[in-house]
């Protein structure tokens, strides 16, 4: 997987960046808070999330740790691809999500082109109990490196988070902590 990229502006597009990174030009797709801060030869750091589709490799940046969070649980919600969970964090801000979901204001994300009523309650119901007022997110689990990286390369592969999520809290106790023997047995448990 490719946790984050670090190169320089290349040029900037509708929704994405080209960062030249020793001589490869990765397209990034970013929101639009991180194109209005960046111009072409500025030295860009992102924290990246790679989709991987049958029929394409896509690079999604986020200047926080914070924004690929709030970025992965969207994508927990049905209807909502990355797409639509990048126009959510370019027109919305993080804390604007945070209090549409404590509140339950689901006409927050209604803002959002391409997103309805329905969506914006399912997004409201998904995010409750995983997001909190004023420390972000609901940490209630800790999980090692090799999960999260596990549970990064099952969405990427076309599984929701949250089947990922079962998949790996249903792994043996006994399964070493190495990202590829979690991930094949994770795998395993899909094919039962």
């Amino acid at each position: 997987m490719i946790a984050s990229i670090t190169g320089k502006v290349q040029s900037k597009h509708a929704d994405s960046l080209i960062l030249d990174v020793q001589g490869v030009g990765f397209d990034v797709t970013v929101t639009k808070s991180v194109l209005s801060d960046v111009e072409p030869g500025d030295l860009v750091f992102l924290h990246t999330y790679l989709v991987v589709r049958e029929d394409m490799l896509a690079l999604y940046g986020f200047r926080t740790v914070e924004e690929k969070q709030f970025f992965l649980l969207l994508l927990g919600v049905e209807g909502i691809g990355p797409r639509l969970a990048m126009a959510v964090l370019s027109t919305l801000s993080l804390d604007n999500i945070r209090t549409a979901v404590v509140s339950e204001q689901p006409e927050f994300f209604s803002r959002v082109p391409g997103i309805g009523k329905k969506t914006a309650q399912k997004i409201v119901i998904h995010l409750q109990g995983r997001i909190s007022a004023e420390a972000g997110f609901d940490l209630r689990r800790s999980t090692s490196t090799a999960e999260d990286q596990v549970l990064e390369a099952l969405v990427s592969l076309g599984y929701s988070i949250v089947e990922a999520q079962t998949a790996i809290q249903a792994l043996p106790k006994d399964v070493p902590d190495t990202v590829e023997d979690k991930l094949r047995v994770a795998l395993q448990y899909f094919n039962r």
